[in-house]
């Protein structure tokens, strides 16, 4: 077993340097050029002043050039902080001022964010190097290299004096004060995953790997380091595609990817979209996804069209790493109100189903959902506070363990069930309501292609109002009216949602997970709108403004 992840690609220079290890837009790079590459930015970076923990925060689009600044970062004992490129300058510089990094590597594609970054705040002893053929500039900096220096450095390898215990990189994720908070992800909390992956999805060098998720997102980590311990091709998808199903599909069918991983929303585009034919895909081993509940319809409508791929639902949060548990669905459910468990956890990790006092809830009660094991994070980048409130010690077994948020039963079948999170129970006109339970309910509606359930404050007896958000299937009826009488077929009339908005593609954050936030923002401005408060009788649905 590895214990430091850049070793991954040191072992496949070594023993098979000619193998592509990055596949992207036909650009290829082999592991020999790839180990050549990190090994000569990782001597820059040391020459240029770096010590071990020092933190190297890069902002360069899903490229060749992005992994080779995460490679290389580990190869000089520093910490990589990715930062999405499509992010705005204010988030950029909180993320800097924040992990106060060495050096923010970047591209051309990034120049101009970079140059706001350092033109609209106080940004200070951090250098910026490009790894682009031309050198980069702005009117408020200029980068000290670019990617033709490297060659000036060997690429002969470095003893390392870290530890698998020490920081590997940072993921920055939203934080409630708005502040992103960094979560801290180790070297051995990586491999634990990566080696128990690579095995139980039979994962070898003759596989063609999706890299899906954007380079922030910790799902991409499983992506990477999985093709390259596997010694496996990786192939990054373009970000264009995620809105072009058909054209994705054919990524996927054109490129002949055996392992696919993504979040639930981009297999919901394909299945809206019918961009799967019988059969398509005959080269796929394994699709997987995390982040989300994926809708047993189109968990359905892939299914039926796949059948000889295996299904596997992971779950596990960014303080997890990657994911902490698994279940691959043994058949095509029979009905699309059938829920799939988050299953079982992965070798090393725990699930935990407790009360309020951190004692086991008895099977198929509710309660919150924690996670022990060899995943969890030491914590949030300097913020002992926000660590301490969320990393707990069990009572019982003076384990660490990590709140999740969500809330989880345990079956009589021994799987562990998803059931929300602890944000999303609400009480409305006096009943406890899981907007979970809502969207499964929408999820079984033909005539909707995506839908979301948000609650908003109200000063009415209603306490919260329930809002949704939908993507009509192309030609449906999706009359107001009409999705509530179907709705009605599958949950109580108390959790009928009294606004509605119909969208052409629900919001996404940067991680493509569906942006809540953004559509709680939007139900507040309608609702501030109307006239008067929607009561629990009144068919406001039936409003313009409801309707929107």
């Amino acid at each position: 077993m590895s214990h430091l992840i850049q070793d991954y690609v040191t072992r496949q220079a070594a023993q098979h340097p000619e193998r592509v290890a990055i596949n992207w837009k036909n650009q290829c790079v082999t592991y020999g050029e790839l180990d050549s590459l990190t090994n000569r930015l990782a001597e820059l970076l040391r020459e240029t002043g770096t010590n071990p923990g020092d933190r190297i925060a890069f902002c360069i689009p899903k490229s060749p050039a992005a992994l080779v600044s995460m490679i290389a970062t580990l190869k000089a004992d520093c910490v990589y902080v990715p930062i999405d490129a499509d992010c705005p300058a204010a988030r950029v510089a909180k993320v800097l001022d924040a992990c106060r990094p060495k050096w923010l590597l970047g591209a051309k594609q990034s120049a101009r964010l970079i140059d706001q970054v350092f033109g609209e705040n106080e940004i200070s002893g951090v250098r910026v190097g490009c790894l682009d053929e031309a050198l980069i500039s702005g009117n408020n900096f200029t980068a000290e290299f670019q990617f033709s220096d490297l060659e000036q450095f060997s690429d002969q390898p470095h003893a390392y004096v870290n530890s698998s215990s020490d920081a590997a990189h940072i993921l920055f994720t939203s934080g409630s004060t708005g502040v992103p908070k960094g979560v801290v992800i180790t070297h051995k909390m990586v491999t634990a995953f990566v080696e128990w992956g690579v095995d139980y999805f039979e994962i070898t060098a003759d596989d063609r790997v999706s890299g899906h998720a954007p380079l922030h997102f910790d799902l991409s980590t499983f992506d990477i380091y999985g093709a390259f311990a596997a010694g496996a091709e990786l192939f990054p998808v373009p970000p264009e595609l995620n809105l072009l199903p058909h054209r994705l599909a054919g990524f996927i069918r054109d490129n002949e990817l055996t392992q696919w991983f993504s979040v639930p929303s981009i297999l919901n585009y394909l299945a809206k979209f019918d961009a799967v034919p019988q059969g398509d895909f005959p080269s796929l081993k394994r699709l997987m996804w995390c982040g989300e509940v994926l809708p047993v319809p189109t968990l359905i409508y892939l299914m039926q069209r796949l059948p000889d791929v295996p299904f596997t639902n992971l779950y596990g949060p960014t303080e997890a790493t990657i994911a902490s548990s698994y279940f691959t669905v043994p058949f095509c459910p029979q009905s699309e109100t059938e829920q799939i468990p988050i299953g079982v956890p992965c070798d090393g990790e725990d699930l935990l189903v407790l009360n309020e006092q951190l004692q086991p809830v008895a099977v198929g009660e509710i309660g919150d959902l924690y996670i022990a094991g060899v995943g969890l994070s030491p914590g949030y980048w300097e913020d002992e506070e926000k660590t301490d409130s969320v990393f707990l010690t069990h009572p019982s077994t003076s384990d660490r363990i990590y709140q999740t948020g969500d809330l989880a039963r345990e079956g009589e079948d021994g799987l562990v069930y998803f059931v929300g999170r602890v944000d999303t129970q609400i009480k409305s006109r006096g009943y406890r309501i899981e907007l979970g339970e809502i969207e499964t309910g929408l999820a079984a509606l033909p005539f909707l292609g995506e839908s979301a359930v948000v609650a908003i404050d109200t000063d009415g007896f209603e306490n919260k109002l329930i809002c949704c958000a939908y993507v009509p299937t192309d030609g449906a009826d999706t009359d107001v009216r009409h999705i509530r009488k179907e709705l009605a077929g599958h949950v109580p009339k108390y959790m009928i949602p009294t606004l509605w908005q119909s969208l052409d593609q629900l919001p996404k954050n940067a991680n493509g997970k569906i942006d809540r936030p953004e559509l709680r923002r939007l139900f507040t401005e309608q609702h501030q709108q109307q006239s008067a408060p929607a009561t629990a009788e009144s068919d406001v649905a039936a409003t313009p403004a409801a309707i929107n």
